[in-house]
């Protein structure tokens, strides 16, 4: 039998395919409303420029936070209701990961979640670390209104916020015993790498930044204790200043203004980009022309971006790049486009699907922000495609498709509403599928595997009466789901 794909030209657009491998790069998951905005911008070029000013994309959908109410408690109220018994820290924490998931799906500054999601990671403060559930929404607020600005002004936010100085240790370090936490991994993660300081070089980076502090277990107020400041010259890699005032938050700041600038870290953040959105051993070339880019910006991160996309390597590594399971659960969810109500208080919301999203997330292998490890969650294939997290993608996307869990608080279109008309030919019915739910038209390989995993010819009719509508529709759904077009971005 030959699965030769038809075409449906009464569903959904689909784009060019350089313009539908930008939007999977940078967006969770393709949708017709998608499609139709690119259309209207002009071209996935267009598209992408108005994404990197998010102010002109109105977003009033995109941020569900207000549906858990202690994210927006102040970090004192958020702490006395957990040493209190309230409500757990763990517990706001999980909520700041839903809202996270709920903004990936909803969102239409999708540039923005996709970049405030790597630097969320390249800085990672790991929600489940001691105390951090104290400061760690609005850090994850603060980066995201750094996210296409400039690095140096990103990694002062992030070194300096008080979710990291409790992660790190620099909220109790003093000068009579600076901790090396935060100042080695400054330099071993955030900044110039591996080989590039020696332990002198941490001393005196973990020496500059003391003085920045944390009220812990009062207030948890953020605080500069100018007497916890360790005076006297320093000097980290070229950088050297006397140091010679007990005020040394304009030092830290040029610091890390200075670390910002330096050609090392230039190839870590190219390097990073690359890997994200190219390939997972992305050619030096692209990785030094990026750099290039990044100095002679005074390290912008948008013209970086601008001249990624526009690079060869770029628009040849289409397909090879795998999904992380967040990705996974937000690509589905936009596909499917359930639609979520907001879950009540207590107990009675664990069954709700805007709550029930952070347990599939995790139940294919990570959720947002858990890594439990300061270098963050990793980019590439093999942490992601293993037999198990298939087998849990698949259990997911089947879930899903035939609308079994989560039950509340959600709506999931019915294969009635699926289908474009009464009587239509099962390939085009595969290709309309195909537009819905991947972005693109139907191929001799997903018509095939359509039409095994629903035990139908491509030419048979379906109609409202017939078994693929009556109970095989998820079979259809779940095959496309599963498929490589959709594991992959």
């Amino acid at each position: 039998m030959g699965y030769r794909p038809a075409r449906y030209p009464q569903g959904a657009p689909v784009l060019k395919p350089r313009d539908r491998h930008l939007l999977r790069r940078f967006s969770y998951g393709l949708t017709p409303t998608l499609t139709r905005q690119v259309k209207r911008a002009g071209g996935g070029s267009d598209w992408f420029e108005q994404q990197l000013d998010p102010r002109r994309v109105p977003d009033k959908q995109g941020d569900k936070s207000g549906w858990w109410p202690s994210l927006d408690r102040g970090p004192q109220e958020i702490w006395e209701r957990s040493r209190d018994g309230v409500e757990g820290g763990w517990e706001v924490m999980g909520d700041y990961q839903r809202a996270v998931l709920m903004r990936r799906i909803h969102s239409r500054r999708q540039v923005l979640e996709v970049m405030t999601e790597l630097w969320e990671n390249h800085f990672n403060v790991p929600v489940n670390a001691d105390l951090v559930y104290t400061w760690r929404r609005n850090y994850g607020d603060v980066l995201r209104r750094h996210a296409l600005g400039s690095f140096s002004q990103l990694l002062q936010a992030a070194v300096t916020h008080p979710a990291m100085l409790l992660y790190l240790d620099a909220a109790v370090s003093t000068k009579d015993h600076p901790n090396e936490n935060l100042g080695r991994e400054l330099l071993e993660l955030h900044t110039v790498g591996v080989g590039h300081y020696d332990e002198d070089d941490v001393k005196n980076s973990s020496r500059i930044l003391t003085g920045w502090s944390v009220d812990r277990f009062r207030s948890f107020a953020a605080r500069y204790n100018a007497e916890d400041h360790w005076t006297g010259s320093v000097q980290v890699l070229g950088f050297t200043d006397p140091n010679a005032g007990s005020d040394g938050r304009a030092l830290t700041l040029r610091y890390l203004d200075y670390l910002a600038h330096q050609p090392a870290t230039a190839q870590r953040v190219a390097r990073k980009l690359a890997v994200k959105f190219v390939t997972d051993d992305p050619p030096q070339q692209l990785v030094d022309e990026l750099a290039s880019v990044y100095l002679a910006g005074d390290t912008q991160i948008k013209p970086v971006l601008r001249a990624l996309v526009r690079h060869p390597a770029f628009r040849s590594a289409e397909g090879q790049k795998v999904r992380d399971p967040g990705e996974d659960v937000a690509a589905s969810y936009r596909a499917l486009r359930v639609r979520f109500a907001a879950p009540p208080a207590g107990s009675a919301g664990d069954p709700y699907g805007a709550n029930a999203v952070l347990w599939q997330s995790t139940t294919l292998g990570t959720a947002p922000f858990a890594w439990p490890r300061p270098d963050g969650q990793p980019l590439d294939n093999a942490s992601w495609a293993t037999p198990s997290r298939l087998t849990s993608s698949m259990t997911m996307h089947w879930s899903l498709a035939g609308g079994w869990w989560p039950k509340e608080g959600v709506h999931y279109r019915g294969p009635r509403a699926w289908m474009p008309r009464r009587r239509i030919r099962f390939d085009k019915l595969v290709d309309h599928m195909c537009r819905q739910l991947l972005g693109q038209t139907s191929t001799a390989a997903l018509l095939q595997a359509c039409c095994q995993a629903c035990d139908v010819g491509p030419r048979d009719v379906i109609t409202y009466q017939h078994p693929v509508v009556r109970w095989r529709f998820h079979w259809l759904i779940g095959t496309l789901l599963d498929s490589p077009e959709h594991l992959t971005r």
